[in-house]
């Protein structure tokens, strides 16, 4: 048997591989954002790399991560020149005022499946920015259907640490109903001793109904894109990439 502690950890170092730096324009969005802010809360900061990216460029200032994955957590505290929180929004509940800059990257926005959860996680996070604080984050755009590539997009081949090959495959369950997506992520590999299942339901909002989410909670939308480049957002955009501000 697996132990389940060490089976997480196990997974969040081969996440990265998984998802590297060279393909992931979201990070190469959010670094500048986050050279230029002095103080900066990263909520679900998974394994790390956006802050510890940050540091190495120069960044001098306080930098936080959040993530309610214990594996993920253990990746980051490798390093230890930056914060690691373990928990969701609630766990920083209290923080008022303390951040210039709120990220949350990877899509772990859609994680936030209940309008309780979105309510509640947007109020800290409203509060947790300084006077003219900026939240910036991104969900994918439900009109395009991405989940409809997922099985192809999101399975794939890698070799951790050790060498052994680890397998990714994703299936999503269908029919997909209303605004919620769920899915699975099976890891094996020929060194361990049983399969890893992951599994996952994220949430669709449109920008309509986003924007209503970000007024309740006081956050006003400053820039809103539609990819990584910067483009408008349209209906065919595959990301509804969202940068807000308080009290704006």
């Amino acid at each position: 048997m697996v132990d389940r502690a060490f089976s997480e950890t196990q997974l969040a170092a081969v996440y990265d591989r998984f998802n590297p730096w060279e393909t992931r324009g979201d990070f190469t969005f959010y670094l500048p954002l986050i050279m230029a802010a002095e103080s900066v809360l990263d909520v679900g900061c998974g394994t790390g790399e956006l802050l510890r990216r940050a540091r190495d460029e120069g960044h001098t200032g306080r930098l936080c991560g959040l993530d309610p994955a214990v594996g993920m957590l253990e990746v980051a505290r490798a390093r230890g020149d930056i914060e690691w929180v373990h928990g969701d929004a609630s766990a920083v509940r209290g923080w008022d005022r303390q951040f210039d800059l709120v990220v949350m990257t990877g899509h772990a926005f859609q994680v936030l499946v209940t309008d309780d959860e979105l309510r509640s996680t947007l109020a800290v996070i409203a509060a947790t920015l300084t006077d003219n604080g900026s939240f910036a984050f991104e969900t994918r755009n439900p009109l395009v259907r991405e989940w409809k590539t997922w099985n192809q997009r999101y399975s794939d081949l890698v070799s951790d640490e050790s060498g052994a090959v680890v397998c990714c495959v994703c299936e999503v369950t269908e029919p997909v109903e209303g605004d919620l997506v769920s899915f699975t992520h099976t890891f094996t590999s020929d060194q361990w001793d049983q399969p890893e299942v992951s599994h996952s339901t994220l949430r669709f909002l449109d920008a309509t109904v986003l924007a209503t989410y970000l007024s309740e909670a006081g956050l006003a939308i400053t820039e809103q894109y539609g990819d990584w480049d910067r483009t408008p957002l349209t209906a065919t955009s595959p990301e509804i990439i969202t940068v807000t501000r308080r009290g704006a």
